[in-house]
């Protein structure tokens, strides 16, 4: 996830209520002190930082879960907080920003995750992800929403195409990541409302 912006831009609204999607299995949630502690760990995680410039230190984890809770509080929707319904376990970040950085697309409204390597291949990621499409667009009315990554992140490309994302054929230098770096060429994955309806529409729901 790339950092978030303070501001929304021209279109995209803010909510006078806090919005906390849930799934069958999952739900996404506002902060809370409890989630630090695992957030760091993920953060600190290799496996799980492996497609970002480094793991975090402990003071950066908490002061990005921090920026998180404030994003939410301010606008009632960002990058929430994932936890397992049956247990409350923690489970990572997923969720809807707008990045900072100049991108290509900017301004735009990104999806994206960020989960704990114990809770990889049971399609968590891709629920997660496809709740935030559905508030992105049923309740934000977004016109479209986009996620990115580095070219070699088979994983993250691979829940983008589960959702009904597609590769825009876009790819870009990423601005906050250092020239020669490996990490540097992104590509872009995009959806528009309408996709996302006829995606909706061809995949059985549960």
């Amino acid at each position: 996830m790339s950092a978030p912006a303070d501001a929304l831009p021209s279109g995209v609204p803010g909510l006078p209520a806090l919005l906390e999607p849930a799934t069958a299995r999952l739900r996404l949630r506002q902060w809370c002190d409890a989630d630090r502690a695992p957030f760091a760990a993920l953060n600190a995680d290799p496996e799980v930082m492996r497609c970002f410039p480094a793991p975090l230190a402990r003071a950066d984890s908490d002061a990005m879960a921090e920026r998180c809770q404030g994003l939410i509080a301010a606008h009632g929707w960002g990058p929430w907080a994932v936890e397992r319904r049956e247990d409350g376990a923690f489970v990572g970040m997923v969720g809807l920003h707008v990045p900072a950085a100049a991108l290509p697309c900017a301004p735009c409204v990104e999806v994206a995750w960020r989960l704990a390597r114990a809770h990889w291949g049971r399609g968590y990621a891709s629920e997660a992800a496809a709740a935030a499409l559905r508030a992105g667009f049923e309740v934000l009315g977004l016109a479209s929403i986009v996620s990115f990554t580095v070219l070699a992140n088979q994983r993250s490309r691979r829940v983008m195409e589960r959702i009904g994302m597609r590769d825009s054929g876009a790819d870009f230098d990423h601005p906050a990541v250092a020239e020669g770096s490996p990490l540097r060429r992104h590509c872009l994955y995009r959806i528009t409302r309408g996709e996302w309806l006829a995606h909706q529409a061809a995949v059985p729901q549960a």
